[in-house]
């Protein structure tokens, strides 16, 4: 008689996650997985806000998972989970990496001391604006600068800012947006407190040097395992012009291979300075090839799940089964491949930068066009309407309302199933000259040979 297959807890599995949980649970090698968390983006289960402590959910759940014989915790949401999996780890002494080298990752301030100490050449220069949401601006900083919440996820409240007066708009909320921000970020603030002391509060914002719209950015994704740091791939990312917002990610990556070793050594030094030890990261970085500097925007401690299906699709390497095993304590090299089904593909951002500007849902019938017509595509929505669309344009410029994913032939093969998948859907294709943005590019301009006064780095 075949042994039951082992259990293990998968935590806040939403949107790419959650699909993937589903497809990897109907294979026979894989755990049986128990689920935990909540959805952020979606009422009512995210009233599980209010009053959420990590150490009390990570606490209930090593004794449901102790009862229940887990041999694994695993979680790829930036927000909550992929602390919450490293408590739960710790308590039920299961292979993962500690809670304080998840927190130092995700503390934005923290981390970009850390990387000015081990890789300062690929640091940003950055400074702490030492205040609460809605007091007075300080006279004397640079600008434009760029702003970023020191704990968030998704890009919220990150943006480039012009002026005193463009900064003080951007951080003076009503209480409803107080509300949402102090929730969002208390559990991880009380959990620092605790494990990581010096970081100091995540209650604040951080400056950053501004960035030259000539620069590309990217991912890297990759596993550290008995300290020693394996690369999983790059992805590109293509954005909608003149904005911060992403229109596509696209696979295999355009990046010279001189820059993405580079960038993996920057990952190694940072990774082992934290003590990440054990898990799933992810490295966003900026490339600008004119002067060919390599920029860290920051590091995830997770694998990045909207990727892991680019990546089967045409290498052939299942990221997601790769984190089940790694999470077990296996080698994620021994995880089969797959025959590639594609030789490109992308994960297509379909935005709206206005509230009057979002298309519809699409209908049932046209629903079941694309999946008829593009039974390989992969699509997600994420509607939003009222207060939370508001929120939406306001603290990240746009509003995500549906995703996309597909694979081709060759990049004209690609465009040309999106722009007829997104005729189906009745949505616009993300690409240059069928999407419309805000803001018009316009000509770069260098990089600063040093960056100084109030935004050196600190």
């Amino acid at each position: 008689m075949r042994p039951a297959p082992p259990r293990a807890g998968w935590l806040f599995a939403y949107d790419w996650d959650r699909q993937e949980l589903e497809r990897l649970q109907a294979t026979a090698n894989m755990p049986r997985f128990d689920r935990a968390g909540f959805d952020l983006f979606r009422f009512p289960s995210n009233a599980a806000l209010l009053g959420f402590d990590l150490e009390r959910f990570a606490t209930r759940l090593a004794n449901y998972g102790r009862r229940r014989g887990w041999r694994a915790v695993m979680s790829h949401h930036e927000q909550f989970g992929a602390l919450a999996a490293a408590l739960v780890a710790e308590r039920l002494g299961l292979p993962g990496t500690t809670p304080e080298s998840i927190l130092a990752s995700q503390h934005k301030l923290f981390a970009r001391r850390v990387l000015q100490r081990v890789a300062p050449e690929a640091n940003l220069g950055f400074a702490e604006l030492e205040l609460r949401y809605g007091q007075r601006i300080p006279d004397g900083l640079r600008y434009p600068v760029y702003v970023k919440p020191v704990k968030a996820a998704f890009s919220v409240l990150a943006r480039r800012v012009e002026s005193r007066e463009e900064l003080q708009r951007h951080t003076r909320f009503g209480r409803r947006e107080l509300w949402v921000i102090k929730n969002l970020t208390e559990p991880f603030e009380r959990v620092c407190r605790h494990r990581l002391p010096g970081a100091g509060s995540a209650h604040r914002m951080l400056l950053e040097e501004p960035i030259p719209p000539q620069v590309t950015q990217y991912n890297l994704d990759g596993w550290v395992q008995d300290d020693q740091v394996q690369p999983l791939g790059v992805v590109d990312a293509v954005m909608f012009p003149g904005t911060q917002a992403f229109m596509r990610w696209e696979i295999p990556s355009r990046l010279d291979p001189a820059v993405q070793r580079r960038a993996l050594d920057v990952a190694r030094r940072f990774l082992a300075a934290i003590g990440f030890r054990h898990g799933f990261f992810n490295l966003e970085f900026f490339h600008d090839a004119v002067h060919d500097r390599l920029s860290v925007i920051e590091f995830n401690p997770r694998l990045a799940s909207q990727f892991g299906d680019l990546y089967r699709r045409v290498l052939g390497i299942d990221a997601h089964a790769m984190a089940v095993s790694l999470a077990l304590g296996d080698d994620p090299l021994r995880v089969p491949r797959t025959p590639p089904t594609s030789a490109v593909a992308a994960s297509l951002v379909y935005r709206a930068f206005r509230a009057d500007a979002v298309p519809p849902a699409p209908s049932p019938a046209q629903r079941l066009a694309f999946s008829q017509l593009h039974p390989d595509g992969l699509l997600l929505g994420f509607p939003k309407r009222g207060h939370a669309l508001a929120r939406d344009l306001k603290w990240t410029g746009s509003h995500r309302y549906g995703i996309v994913h597909l694979g081709g032939r060759d990049p004209g093969d690609l465009r040309e199933r999106a722009e007829h998948a997104s005729a189906l859907l009745g949505w616009p294709a993300p690409y240059l000259d069928h999407a419309t943005s805000p803001v018009e590019s316009q000509t770069p301009p260098p990089w600063p040979d040093a960056w100084s006064g109030p935004l050196g780095a600190t």
